[in-house]
């Protein structure tokens, strides 16, 4: 505040009125503070926003709508706020318009804290906003120092994948994931620990790991045909989430496949993964529980002070359905690699 005070030739209590949007300043001098603030990129802090008082709502960023698990946290989220006078606005990413700029413009509308889920912004840049908001960054595993976090136990989460499937007699496993930006070492998506998880499994039982990365729905359809044809000898594929679990059914079924011949296995239990023609085995987040856990640990900052970073991890549980069976007679065995 002294910086901006400074730039526009004021004092800090004229800078603190604009925050607050208060009466007494001509408007030539809100217009110099208002300048000063842009030029030097500032942002009140928690203080300051107590002053101007709460705007009694909520920013959710996604990185897109059509992930279900979204909306479980979301469902998750507004459940918790209900009859507390708060309002969840939410802030869907779109192409350049995600992540980053995203969380900047929610800042912006002075939400009194930021429920997250930004796979691709930096954890230096998210300490520094979470100087000036409360933060919750839900699925990364980052040590972070201002933000707090709320992950799965995504690690145990694969294990249960992977050991199910090894029970049912796989030994020729794909692992079908998405390829992340490089991140900072801090960084650690979900997907990294699965894919960890996965090859640790494999290496300790003497297999070897297959992992194909895909992202755009036509491209996830023809990766796993491509690997089916190539390498005849796949009878499971644990992907890395269930949006692309679905695909890789799709591609099965497309192929005159069905789990008899490759089991599917995926990771979040979205709402069709249960239905009847689904029928997907996967692990469950309890996606409506991180909602609510969210909104718990940004009220632990907002009303009750708390300035100390949180991290929360929840517990998966497997859910076996249809989609993943014993390897059928006469299937060829992979032989373990030691």
């Amino acid at each position: 505040m002294d910086d901006v005070a400074k730039a526009a030739g004021v004092s800090k209590g004229s800078v603190s009125k604009v925050i607050r949007n208060a009466y007494g300043l001509s408007p030539a001098m809100r217009k110099r503070v208002e300048t000063a603030i842009t030029e030097l990129g500032y942002r009140p802090s928690i203080a300051a926003r107590a002053m101007r008082g709460s705007s009694f709502s909520i920013g959710m960023e996604i990185p897109n709508l059509d992930i279900d698990f979204f909306t479980q946290i979301m469902a998750g989220a507004t459940s918790r706020l209900a009859g507390s006078g708060y309002q969840l606005v939410i802030a869907p990413g779109h192409g350049e318009m995600s992540g980053t700029p995203v969380l900047e413009n929610l800042a912006d509308r002075s939400v009194d804290g930021i429920i997250a889920v930004a796979p691709d912004v930096s954890p230096e840049w998210l300490e520094d906003l979470a100087r000036d908001i409360p933060i919750v960054l839900i699925g990364r595993h980052d040590h972070s120092t201002n933000y707090d976090t709320l992950t799965n136990d995504d690690e145990a989460g694969a294990a249960l994948l992977v050991e199910h499937l090894l029970d049912l007699g796989h030994t020729r496993i794909a692992h079908l994931t998405i390829r992340m930006k490089d991140e900072r070492p801090d960084a650690i998506p979900p997907h990294e620990m699965r894919l960890t998880a996965y090859e640790t499994i494999l290496a300790r039982e003497g297999l070897e790991p297959l992992v194909v990365h895909a992202h755009a729905k036509d491209d996830i359809v023809r990766s796993t045909k491509a690997l089916l044809r190539t390498d005849p000898s796949v009878t499971a594929i644990f992907a890395g989430n269930d949006s692309l679990a679905i695909e890789a059914l799709r591609a099965i079924t497309e192929m005159g496949m069905t789990a008899d011949d490759v089991s599917v296995v995926g990771y979040d239990d979205v709402r069709i993964a249960s239905h009847p023609l689904v029928s997907l085995t996967t692990i469950t987040q309890f996606g409506d529980r991180m909602g609510e856990t969210a909104i718990d640990m940004l009220m632990e900052r907002i009303r009750g002070g708390r300035t100390t970073a949180r991290h929360e991890e929840i517990r998966p549980e497997l859910r076996v359905r249809g989609s993943s069976r014993p390897v059928r007679a006469g299937v060829p065995v992979s032989i373990p690699i030691r």
